[in-house]
């Protein structure tokens, strides 16, 4: 039987969230330190519906995944 990969590319909101102790912060100035940005410190949720694919394609799926001469099939929603 045939297989095949499909990959979807999404665009969704995320919710990052950490719990710090009151040292890691300095609320006075609103400096977040290390937390400014999220990284593997938070943890993530995606918001239920705000996911939007942007590019779908699927491909034959054998036992070399990484070979070159397959053809790509891709579907564009933009």
């Amino acid at each position: 039987m045939k297989q095949y990969k499909i990959t979807h590319l999404i665009s969704a909101e995320f919710e990052a969230t950490a719990i710090v102790d009151e040292n890691e912060i300095n609320e006075k100035i609103n400096d977040l330190k290390d937390y400014k940005k999220p990284d593997s410190k938070f943890n993530f949720t995606m918001l239920k519906g705000t996911e939007s694919i942007l590019r779908t394609y699927y491909e034959d799926y054998g036992k070399n995944i990484n070979n070159r001469s397959k053809k790509r099939i891709i579907n564009r929603s933009d």
